[in-house]
């Protein structure tokens, strides 16, 4: 498995280098068949940022912490991944019923038992040619924190939401 390790407005040292090894192989036993990890290193307004990338079959696991300390935030970065990878694991053994998992997930047992995220609920409705502003008008008429409506002038499914800040976001999709 490769290392690629890098910094943004610091240095590299052997020492961090060896650290972030050190720390990360504590997980690498869980990760079966990935070729690479990633870990930014970043230092902004005197916050220490660590974020790692694990591409693991097909999924995406990424792990960022911030604190004001570089070795405090590479340890809070390898605890969340711990969980996730538990996580991940405990859902691979509930689809594949696979006793090996299994030992994983009794590892963990306050990710073994939060209950699975599931679909409770299917809405279909008739999505109407509008501009933007009408679809705002329509939304706050609903109630809704969201609408998803045909854009009239992009003839394109468009999603517009609130923000917290009181004003309004637009997703576009992009071919």
């Amino acid at each position: 498995m490769e290392l690629v390790i890098r910094g943004k407005n610091l240095p590299v040292t052997d020492a961090l280098r060896q650290y972030v090894a050190k720390r990360l192989s504590k997980i690498e036993r869980y990760l079966d068949g990935v070729d690479e990890i990633q870990v930014n290193l970043a230092v902004a307004r005197d916050r220490h940022v660590v974020e790692v990338t694990i591409p693991m079959n097909g999924y995406l696991l990424r792990g960022e912490e911030a604190t004001g300390d570089m070795y405090g935030s590479v340890d809070l970065v390898v605890e969340k991944l711990e969980k996730q990878i538990a996580k991940y694991k405990t859902r691979l053994s509930k689809k594949l019923k696979n006793g090996t998992l299994k030992d994983l997930a009794a590892e963990h047992p306050e990710v073994a038992t939060e209950p699975e995220p599931r679909l409770i609920r299917t809405k279909r409705f008739a999505i109407k040619p509008m501009p933007v502003e009408e679809a705002i008008l329509q939304m706050n008429l609903l109630g809704h924190s969201f609408f998803v409506f045909s854009n009239a002038e992009t003839e394109e499914v468009n999603v517009l939401y609130r923000r917290r800040d009181g004003n309004y976001g637009l997703i576009e999709p992009e071919y």
